[in-house]
């Protein structure tokens, strides 16, 4: 029994040992600490994180996928496959509903990265994994609505794993052609 109580003590240790030795030093996927960051400048716009539990943003989403392995922002292996995103200003990790105007069709992500710095109307990056789910791989670019959500527990547990949360109805079509109008009428072309 003393030699169980010790290997329970120890096997974190262990763990972490073998982490290390893998080729990482990867922060573990976990909620926790939600890291804000202080402000920082990329091609000469500065971008200042903050918590905004209103954020509901129209815009254009695209994705990214080929940095397989790469760290994110906040210091976790990024997964391409994994329903997560890249954002300039929202806390990391943060989850959000993107919704996609085209079809309606709405997921949660997780955003773990900062992202888009391309200077337009991008207001987030998504992973291969996530825009697959929205159905938005085929396509570069796409009018979608961000919004910060608290998801559930089981929710968050599962996109910590790589697994999609619950899936989420999608829009009406008055409330996604009121969107897409909002869209048109703050200049932005539609496609």
């Amino acid at each position: 029994m003393a030699n169980m109580m010790r290997w329970r003590c120890w096997a974190p240790a262990a763990a972490g040992l073998v982490a290390a030795c893998s080729g990482g030093n990867y922060r573990p996927v976990s909620d926790f600490p939600v890291r804000i960051g202080k402000p920082y400048t990329v091609r000469g716009i500065t971008y200042v994180p903050a918590e905004d539990t209103t954020y509901d943003m129209l815009g254009y989403a695209s994705w990214y996928g080929n940095e397989s392995g790469k760290r994110t922002a906040n210091g976790e292996r990024f997964r391409p496959g994994w329903a997560t995103a890249a954002h300039t200003t929202l806390p990391l990790p943060s989850y959000v509903e993107v919704t996609a105007l085209d079809t309606g069709r709405r997921i949660i992500v997780r955003v773990n990265d900062r992202g888009p710095f391309a200077g337009s109307s991008r207001i987030i990056d998504l992973s291969r994994g996530a825009a697959e789910q929205l159905g938005l791989r085929a396509v570069g670019k796409a009018a979608v609505r961000v919004r910060v959500v608290e998801p559930d527990e089981k929710d968050r547990e599962r996109l910590r794993h790589g697994k999609a949360a619950r899936p989420l109805p999608p829009v009406s079509d008055a409330v996604r052609a009121n969107l897409l109008s909002q869209i048109a009428a703050a200049g932005m072309t539609v496609r």
